[in-house]
């Protein structure tokens, strides 16, 4: 099996590692003489001791609990959107929110297998991750005071106060909301804490958790709308969420917005083709901005707005 010092024999040249390391000061001719022959011996280059030679792999890691949940397809999106222009390959790292199989992608850092890890969400405290940062960049999808961090970042908390303030004007005191994860989650924290800020108290009845697919938002309305006190409007966490929740709606021949208002998330396709009202928390920006961050090498703090788009649905 031939390697360098053969091609550089052949080429009768001295300068193969900076042309396979793409070095900006190798002369054209020089560079496809040791193309040429490369391309004759079919050689190809060990990755490892290319990496090691300048020092960083091109390649990030996405830390993303599901892979078929519409929120972190649309951040993992933008990642790749970036990835693509800046030649860069991303290794998408699902957990499931394993706490230790999160470590266990943080800890490629520290192996030199990554350049750097955008958290797209977490399960591990602050405490935990930090002392991986000295290793390489850590990105998060979420936003974090700590300086070792970087962060591109939605205000979450006064997107869920808007949509509750919004179904509130319009005249509901029995509003409903899902969430994908209970309180362990700081998002499900955060949906609580805003929906009592607008109605003061909330009933354990009209919050449902575990909600991330169409039958989930079907199985829920089916619970809500049962009850003899059932909400007047419901404020899903996704646009897919809330297509069930609308397909259940219709199959008791409520009209929606009259007898039910829905509010989604993140502007997906099937909530454009329902015309359902939706907060569009951009995450496909989030995640683009998430890659910059990374290949910056940056612990830079992005906010990325939202907006609410009302449609036929409230």
């Amino acid at each position: 099996m031939a390697n360098i010092i053969d091609i550089a024999k052949l080429a009768g040249v001295s300068t193969v590692s900076r042309v396979i390391n793409n070095h900006p000061y190798v002369s054209e001719s020089k560079r496809k003489m040791v193309q040429r022959v490369i391309d004759e011996l079919d050689f190809t280059p060990n990755r490892l001791a290319v990496d090691l030679i300048r020092k960083e792999t091109k390649c990030i890691g996405v830390i993303i609990p599901y892979n078929n949940n519409q929120a972190f397809d649309q951040l993992l999106h933008g990642v790749l959107n970036r990835s693509i222009e800046h030649d860069y390959s991303v290794m998408v790292l699902p957990t499931k929110y394993d706490p230790a199989k999160e470590l266990r992608c943080l800890n490629m850092l520290k192996n030199k297998q990554l350049d750097g890890v955008i958290i797209t969400s977490r399960s591990n405290d602050w405490n935990s991750i930090l002392p991986y940062s000295k290793y390489g960049t850590i990105v998060a999808c979420e936003f974090t005071d700590h300086p070792q961090i970087g962060c591109a970042y939605i205000d979450r908390y006064a997107s869920f106060v808007d949509a509750f303030q919004l179904l509130k004007d319009k005249g509901h005191s029995r509003v409903a909301f899902t969430t994908a994860r209970d309180e362990e989650s700081s998002s499900t924290q955060l949906t609580i804490k805003a929906y009592k800020q607008v109605f003061s108290d909330l009933s354990p009845v009209y919050h449902l958790n575990d909600c991330q697919t169409m039958d989930d938002g079907f199985i829920a309305a089916q619970r809500l709308l049962n009850m003899e006190d059932r909400p007047t409007a419901i404020y899903a966490n996704g646009d897919e969420v809330a297509a069930g929740m609308y397909q259940f709606a219709k199959d008791m021949n409520l009209s929606v917005p009259e007898d039910l208002a829905i509010i989604g998330q993140e502007n997906q396709p099937v909530g454009i083709g329902l015309s359902l009202s939706t907060v569009d928390h951009q995450l496909v920006k989030v995640g683009e901005q998430a890659f910059d961050l990374t290949m910056d090498r940056t612990n830079n703090k992005v906010k990325i707005p939202y907006q609410i788009i009302i449609r036929q649905s409230t």
